[in-house]
Parts: C-alpha cells; structure tokens; sequence
C-alpha cells in the first residue's frame, strides 16, 4: 500500500539557519557524504542498523518514507552530521484518535566524528526543536538511546529533555548484548518554558 498522506514537515519553512548550521532535507546526493561517517565504526556502534557497504546504505535512504523523514547539517558547506526527524501518532483511544494524529516527533542525531566536541548537535537538535513546536505545530518529541550512549543521552538533558523511562537490558546491541535504554521526550510547553 502506497502511503498519500502528505509531506508532514513541509510546513518548516526549510533549511533551518542557526548561528553556524545550516539543516536542510536530505537529497539523494547526500547519501554518499552521509555513508563517509555512518560507515566509520565509532559511529555505526551505536545507529540502528550498521551497513555492509554503500549499495546497501544507498537501498535503504533511497526509499521516500526514509528520505522524507531525514536531514543533513551542514557547517560551512560540508555535511558534518544528519538527523532524523519522524512524525508520529502517539497512542489515544479510538474516539480522539484524530486529535492526536501526527503530533508527536521521534528524534535522532549523528555526528561525524571529525566534527563531534564543536557543539554541532546541540546547536542542531535545538533548531530542529524549534522547529517541532513553531511551525511543524507539535505537542511532544520523544528520543531515545542506548544507556552506555553518554554523549547522547546528555545531550537530550542539556536540551531539558526529560528521562522517562531506564530500561534494563531490553535492547539488544549487535556487539554487546542486552544493554539498558533510556528514552527522553519533552512537551511544547517545556520546550517555551526553557527557552525564554
């Protein structure tokens, strides 16, 4: 079945400026800049799913549900890192189950190695926030990551991202094992409260 609900964030005016970053779309001519760092072992040990090699890579952020939901920071002109941002359907019952379509994001980051300790992430993460609760119109944003994954989680509590759940070895890691998970989310108003 072909998806034909729209482009759910076509309503940012895109790319986002910040002070140093650009963050825009992902086009198919990132996929190779982005295979550069996602391929680097520091970086695969903790995304989602470690690619064999470029064909395999390129398979998958060619596909437009993968593309549609992924962006590329740029730093002076090169891609220093991508995001992911996913509108999401939280869960409501049946009777206001279209009020609470589509009003909540899952987030996530990479940095290329290269470039992480500059405050790329931060400074990323916190437009695309901005974005999430101005013109994308949402009320919640959800992150999560593996709990030996510091320099993600601490991250999220800069951005006053709130824990709610510590998991205990629910998440298979492909080379560790079962490790803890931590999930982070925090709501529009939180989100204006701390950035006032």
């Amino acid at each position: 079945m072909i998806d034909t609900r729209p482009d759910p964030l076509v309503k940012a005016d895109w790319p986002l400026r910040t002070e140093r970053l650009v963050i825009r779309r992902m086009g198919l001519a990132d996929i190779e800049p982005t295979w550069a760092f996602r391929s680097l072992p520091e970086v695969a040990e903790w995304v989602t799913t470690a690619f064999s090699d470029l064909d395999a890579y390129r398979k998958i952020f060619e596909r437009p549900d993968i593309l549609e939901s992924s962006l590329v920071i740029e730093h002076n002109g090169f891609i220093v890192g991508d995001l992911m941002l996913r509108i999401t359907d939280p869960w409501s019952q049946t009777e206001v189950r279209d009020q609470a379509n589509g009003t909540q994001a899952e987030l996530g980051w990479t940095i290329a190695p290269a470039h992480q300790g500059n405050g790329y992430a931060t400074e990323a993460v916190r437009a695309v926030l901005d974005a999430c609760f101005g013109p994308l119109g949402l009320r919640r944003v959800v992150a999560e990551c593996f709990a030996e994954n510091e320099a993600s989680w601490r991250l999220m509590e800069r951005l006053g991202m709130r824990r709610e759940s510590h998991t205990v070895k629910d998440s298979l890691h492909r080379t560790r094992g079962w490790l803890d998970g931590l999930s982070y989310a925090i709501l529009a108003e939180e989100w204006a409260a701390a950035t006032r």
